[in-house]
This record gives structure tokens, C-alpha cells and sequence, in this order.
């Protein structure tokens, strides 16, 4: 078995981020030290916290110390202690500013419903069914890094892509789905937006290097309907950034709560990729030790297969999470009744433990 050596740069952020990214840590050196790996940790001032500690989002050497890093984690960012901040310094413009210095044009959010969780779904499980389908969402273009006007009287906000940037996009959205169901869904506006007529065109025209994967094209808001219909009928979704922003909000309820979903945005291969729970930061729950860390959790072990390859790794984590949570062990915001309610640290711990009770060449061998 290869060993291996890796820089992870750490951003804990604010409010619930450094106790979740803590959280995550914790599972990755276990991990390391049951595969003889080795990660080196990071941590860095980023967001909020980097706005009282260096006067901006993003510093400098935070941005150098992500740049020579083989992979970042996230924890959160933001909070009401910021937001009388002027438009463009406030600590969403360090996510908006990491993305684009680093070339993050790519953001995965997978949705998966885990087995034990079912129950705290807001679907039937008829309608439920089983949930487990992959969100591309483009993520340096449309409005979001438009033109932005604001005046007393009139505001305005430029929805911009170009075919270089939905192409490289909707490449990797094609492999993801070639690697799996073979079965595209992209979404747009089309009958409205001229952006989105040329996200369509071209989406169209790159299917055509892919035949084995069968595409189909959705309106967002009919898409926004389907999602809560019948899920099981996608199995990659590709859309623009503003509507894969929103769309993989509403899906990360089907798993039953934000808390649980991991997200990965990337450029190209061989650049550090950044890994975050796509929750906010919760400023009202900080400190309180009640937050779920499990986003966080699987934001590493997301990492741990794209980033590094380590599959084994990944799923040996992942397989005692479903073992912790079918013991009935869960976090306030994922509590069922009758469900063993326990604070973000006791919850890692049991999967601490639930961790050395399997031990790691189980996992190698497939056992």
C-alpha cells in the first residue's frame, strides 16, 4: 500500500467552522495513523475571523500557504458581526476571492441519503426512494461575478457565461455521469435568459462527444419541482452557478438536513481543490458544542477520494459513520424521537471509537 505525504491547508472560518473542521481533523489523523499516511496541517486565517485579524477576507498569506497546499479544507464563513461591512469586503467576498485566485470553476455536491437517516427525510420514503445523485454546478461565472450596480434608486447585476467556460464544466459533468448511470440532466432558463440558450447549445454540442451518457435539459424551476417529485430519476445534474447554488440547497433536504452535505470546488487537475460542508456558519450555535460535524466530515472523506485517490480510506470512514448512526447516535439538528441526542464532540468520539473497533486492513481487503 502506498503511503502518503500531503499539506492540507485548514480554514476553520466562523461561528460552528473551527468546531467542525476540529471535528474532521480529528477522523483524518486517525486515518493516517491507521493507513500510514501522513497529513500536514495548516491552519490559516480566512472570512470573518481573518477580517479582525488582518483587516481583509482573503490575506495574502493565507492565499500562498492554499496555493502550495495539495488540498483545502473549510469549515464556515460569515455572520451578523460583519455584515454592516461595505458591499465587496465582508468575509463571502474571501470565498468569492479564493475561487476565482485559485480557479475553482467546478463545485460537486453530492446527495446521498444515508440508510439510517431515512427517517428524517422530508419525503415519502415511496417518493424518496433511493437518494443518491451528484450536483455539478459551474462556479466562476454567471452573476455572481458579473457586473454589479447599485444606486439609491436602481440596482443591477450582470448573468454572464461564455462557451469556454460552460464547456470545461460540462465535461467534467459528462465523466461524472459516464463513471456512473450514464444519465445527464442539465438545467437552464432557456426560454427566457440568453445566457442560458447558450448554456443549452453548448451542453448540447459537447453531449456529443459523450454517447454513452443520455442527456436531458430542464427548466430550473421545473427542475426545482422534480428534485422534490421524484429524485431518483437523476443522477448528474450540470447547471449555472447561480441556479446550482440554490437547487443543491433545496436537494441537501432529502438527506434530511445542509449539515450533512460535503461539496468540492475545483479547476484544473493537479491544482489544490477546496472542500467544505456546504452549511453556513450558525453564529447562534458556536461554542455550543451541539453543531453536526458530519459535513465536515464528509467534506474530508470527499477529499480523501478526489483529491488523493484513497478510496479504501474513505470508505472505511464512512462505513463507521452509517454503524455510529444505526446505533441511534445523533446531533440535535438530525434527532429522531427516541433518537441518543448527543453534543458535536460525543458524536465524534463514538465515531472515534466506532473507528478503532474496525481495524484499517479490514478495509484494505475489502472485509
Amino acid at each position: 500500500m502506498t503511503k502518503l505525504q500531503t499539506k492540507i491547508a485548514l480554514l476553520p472560518g466562523d461561528g460552528i467552522g473551527p468546531e467542525v473542521t476540529n471535528a474532521a481533523v480529528q477522523i483524518l489523523e486517525d486515518c493516517a495513523s491507521a493507513f500510514g499516511h501522513h497529513f500536514e496541517f495548516r491552519e490559516l486565517p480566512f472570512g470573518g475571523n481573518a477580517i479582525d485579524q488582518c483587516g481583509a477576507p482573503l490575506p495574502d498569506a493565507t492565499l500562498a500557504a492554499c496555493r502550495g497546499s495539495d488540498a483545502i479544507l473549510l469549515g464556515a464563513i460569515g455572520g451578523p458581526k460583519w455584515e454592516s461591512l461595505p458591499f465587496g469586503t465582508r468575509p463571502e467576498a474571501g470565498l468569492l476571492g479564493i475561487r476565482k485566485e485559485l480557479g475553482l470553476y467546478i463545485n460537486l455536491r453530492p446527495i446521498r441519503l444515508r440508510p439510517a437517516l431515512r427517517g428524517i427525510s422530508p419525503l415519502r420514503p415511496d417518493r424518496l426512494g433511493d437518494c443518491d445523485f451528484e450536483i455539478v454546478r459551474e462556479l466562476a461565472g454567471d452573476i455572481y461575478f458579473g457586473e454589479h450596480k447599485i444606486t439609491s434608486e436602481k440596482a443591477s447585476d450582470l448573468a454572464e457565461y461564455s462557451v469556454f467556460e460552460i464547456e470545461r464544466v460540462a465535461r467534467y459533468a459528462f465523466e461524472r455521469a459516464a463513471a456512473r448511470k450514464q444519465h445527464l440532466t442539465s438545467v437552464d432558463k432557456a426560454n427566457v435568459l440568453a445566457s442560458s440558450t447558450l448554456w443549452r447549445d453548448t451542453v448540447t454540442a459537447v453531449a456529443r462527444e459523450y454517447p454513452s451518457v443520455k442527456l436531458d435539459h430542464l427548466y430550473v424551476d421545473n427542475a426545482a419541482m422534480q428534485i422534490l417529485l421524484r429524485p431518483t430519476q437523476f443522477d448528474v445534474i450540470l447547471t449555472g452557478n447561480m441556479f446550482g447554488d440554490i437547487l443543491s440547497d433545496e436537494a441537501a433536504a432529502l438527506a434530511g438536513s445542509i449539515g450533512l452535505i460535503p461539496s468540492l470546488s475545483r479547476g484544473r487537475p493537479h491544482q489544490p481543490a477546496l472542500y467544505e460542508p456546504i452549511h453556513g456558519s450558525a453564529p447562534t450555535l458556536a461554542g455550543k458544542d451541539v453543531a453536526c460535524p458530519l459535513g465536515a466530515i464528509f467534506s474530508a472523506t470527499l477529499m480523501l477520494r478526489e483529491s488523493f485517490g484513497l478510496d479504501a480510506e474513505s470508505q472505511w470512514i464512512e462505513a463507521a459513520v452509517d454503524r455510529v448512526l444505526e446505533q441511534g447516535y445523533r446531533t440535535a439538528d438530525i434527532a429522531e424521537p427516541g433518537g441518543r441526542v448527543v453534543r458535536g464532540s460525543e458524536f465524534t468520539a463514538k465515531l472515534r471509537g466506532e473507528l478503532r473497533e474496525a481495524p484499517a486492513q479490514h478495509a484494505r481487503s475489502g472485509a
